[in-house]
């Protein structure tokens, strides 16, 4: 039988990960992300683990790869310049955003300024009415004379957003044709995000065509070079909703790119859900420059329509550039292992969001850092082996790390470097438990009902802790949990999202132009999909619902099958349903029965995704035996606040059912996994390591 060989590649802010997939068997490796030309890590990751497994570049089969590269333009502003087309009086809209105050007592309030400059914003007349009929004609002559200024104003892509044009795309598609002789890539609002709202969808046209040629010429040139080392197998991206998609579908809508390496952990993690059978997971994602968490339930991770970047205050929503495209759903903070630690006007340490990345890294990497990191304070804390990092790629400095603390933290302070490093820790561990906290008080839910999984290069470090912080019991570090994200691509399926917005009262149900509409939806999504499988593909439909007059939407499964008049019921239930699961009750009106108030769906929802076979299921284990430890050293532990004999072991020197009493270090090339002295750790007959409280 032919193996199945697959390659996952995930560049993130500091390491690019690389997983293998032969068979049954996963090689991976980490290097340092290679920001003038992020392809070359990719390719000297996959170097060593293709010569690890004996193969060539001609045995691949396929290549998923994520990048954050579209999220760093985007908060770096390191995109084209974009004309912008808009309908004649809403120029502004993007400058202007909802006229909201995420903080409206905050006489500093700062906001992300628009991607596209006003100068740089061209009006158009004509007019879409709010039903989809053309109130006003498209100005053709505008359009004629606005191709020189374009052509000649040193533009690097085009954006266009008109006014309900979710509705009836027409008015965009001329005005597409007209500035098509420009010879620059144009995106349109109708295409790129056909959702309600005209602020959102503006601001995601604006960000497709923003990052769009230095994408397009980033995907170009690893393909490029994945053809001369021998490749010919294809490369599919993955998209912030979880689905593959094919170079060409990413290259022309890469805004979809901008979670696409949070969204592989988030299935690696919702993986691990379903093969242990919990149906009450938090992820925990730690790399080298952010944390995520993500809520999963049902072995399946939330979702949204929209989500914001570059934040100018961390967890205010509102404060950042609304994307508005399908994404799964998780917060998301400038902690990770390259985070950098400072003290603030007031006294007290802060991390993040501000990052040492690859380039130059933290200070312990001897390669230009003097600002300490994250990194730097948990080698100080002992938790890391300064001689085998990286699985010995990377030699760390205990000496730079400890000045650097010293320098910026401890010196200010008056601490010693270990307590400034303790304080460091503490600061980045309660960050991350206070935003698992936000994310799911705002989802409704209590964080301690979880079983967390974590996984990152950093994760696994700071795990225990925050499960004390969290009230946990139990937590799950998978085989390869140190490029996670990597793996999880190779378990993302083929999928893709197909929205639409149209205002649908239940009082008028149409189940004529409902089903017609929701079968367009579909062979858009299959349509993508079918480019990478030729398997059984499956939609589901998701209505977004509301009372009318509310601003905000729910999420309503409805049946994959042709909808009749009676169904109007079947909805309107199933909407009562889950704004009750929300908000603790549905809204009756005066006889008792909601009668009085319309419900009406706002946006619908298909995904299509190829049927992926159920995983082998693992029964979880609380350990039947005690492992000795191999050695003994000194590892500060936070819930004594003092130095205590730590137990170091490998994780392949542990047999299923092994147990080793906290405090403990489980040792593995990409990631070390530091349990507290409230925890124990098990080995699961997977080979992942069962974080659990003594006791349990």
């Amino acid at each position: 039988m032919t193996l199945s060989i697959r390659l996952g590649a995930d560049i993130g802010g500091t390491f690019t990960d690389i997983a293998l997939e032969v068979g049954d068997r996963i090689f991976s490796t980490k290097v340092l992300t290679n920001y003038s030309a992020p392809e070359q890590a990719i390719l000297d990751g996959m170097d060593a683990v293709l010569a690890e497994a004996g193969l060539g570049y001609g045995e691949l089969q396929i290549v998923i790869h994520g990048t954050t590269l579209a999220t760093n333009a985007l908060i770096e502003r390191r995109g084209a310049k974009v004309a912008f087309l808009t309908t004649e009086g809403f120029r502004d809209v993007i400058e202007m955003r909802t006229e909201s105050r995420f903080d409206q007592y905050d006489l500093n309030l700062r906001l992300p300024a628009p991607l596209v400059p006003r100068e740089d914003r061209f009006p158009i007349g004509g007019r879409i009415g709010a039903s989809g009929a053309e109130l006003a004609p498209l100005d053709e002559a505008a359009l004629r004379a606005l191709v020189s200024v374009v052509s000649q104003g040193g533009y690097g892509a085009v954006a266009i957003g008109f006014i309900h044009s979710y509705l009836n795309p027409d008015h965009e598609r001329r005005a597409r044709d007209f500035l098509a002789t420009c010879g620059l890539p144009i995106s349109i609002s109708s295409e790129v995000s056909p959702q309600m709202r005209e602020y959102e969808r503006f601001n995601t046209v604006c960000a497709n065509a923003y990052v769009r040629p230095q994408m397009a010429s980033y995907l170009d040139r690893l393909q490029e070079r994945l053809k001369e080392r021998g490749a010919r197998c294809p490369v599919f991206m993955i998209h912030s909703g979880g689905g593959l998609v094919s170079v060409d579908t990413a290259a022309e809508f890469p805004v979809r790119l901008v979670e696409s390496g949070p969204a592989g952990g988030a299935i690696f993690a919702a993986d691990v859900a379903r093969r242990f059978g919990l149906d009450k997971v938090v992820s925990y994602d730690m790399g080298g420059t952010t944390a995520k968490i993500c809520l999963i339930e049902d072995y399946a991770p939330k979702t949204a329509r929209s989500f914001e970047v570059a934040r100018t205050t961390r967890f205010a929503k509102g404060s950042g550039m609304p994307i508005s495209i399908p994404v799964i759903e998780m917060i998301e903070i400038g902690a990770g292992g390259g985070s950098l630690a400072w003290v603030d006007p007031m006294g007290r340490i802060q991390t993040g969001p501000e990052s040492a990345a690859s380039e130059p890294g933290p200070a312990c990497y001897q390669r230009g850092g003097t600002r300490p990191a994250i990194t730097d304070a948990d080698l100080i804390l002992s938790k890391l082996d300064p001689d085998n990092f990286a699985g010995g790629a990377i030699k760390l400095s205990t000496a730079n790390a400890a000045s650097a603390i010293a320098a910026h933290v401890g010196d200010r302070l008056g601490l010693s470097p270990q307590s400034a490093a303790f304080g460091i820790c503490e600061v980045v561990d309660e960050n991350m438990a206070n935003a698992a906290r936000v994310h799911a008080v705002e989802n409704g839910k209590n964080i301690s009902d979880n079983i967390m999984v974590a996984f990152g290069g950093a994760a696994p470090l700071h795990a225990a802790r925050l499960c004390e912080k969290l009230g946990i019991d139990q937590c799950l570090v998978p085989p390869g949990a140190g490029v996670g994200s990597a793996i999880g691509f190779l378990k993302a399926p083929f999928g893709y999202e197909a929205l639409a917005s149209r205002i649908i009262g239940l009082s008028a149900f149409d189940p004529a132009a409902f089903n017609g509409l929701v079968d367009g939806l579909k062979e858009t999504a299959r349509r993508f999909v079918a480019q990478g499988t030729s398997g059984t593909i499956l939609c589901e439909t998701v209505a977004f619902m509301r009372y009318r007059g509310q601003g905000w939407e729910i999420p309503v499964p409805l049946p994959d099958r042709p909808l009749t008049a009676a169904d109007a019921g079947l909805i309107r239930d199933r909407f009562r349903t889950a704004y009750a699961r929300f908000f603790g009750r549905a809204i009756d009106g005066l006889d008792g029965q909601g009668a009085g108030l319309e419900i009406e769906i706002v946006t619908l929802s298909v995904k299509a995704a190829d049927e992926r076979s159920a995983p082998t299921p693992v029964t979880l284990t609380t350990g039947t035996r005690s492992a000795p430890a191999a050695q003994l050293r000194d590892v500060f532990d936070p819930a004594t606040g003092a130095d205590l004999p730590t137990a170091i072991v490998t994780r392949d020197s542990l047999a299923a059912g092994d147990r080793v009493a906290g405090p403990a270090i489980v040792v593995e090339r990409e990631t070390s996994t530091v349990v507290t002295s409230p925890f124990d750790v098990v080995k699961q007959p997977d080979g992942s390591l069962l974080i659990l409280r003594k006791g349990a």
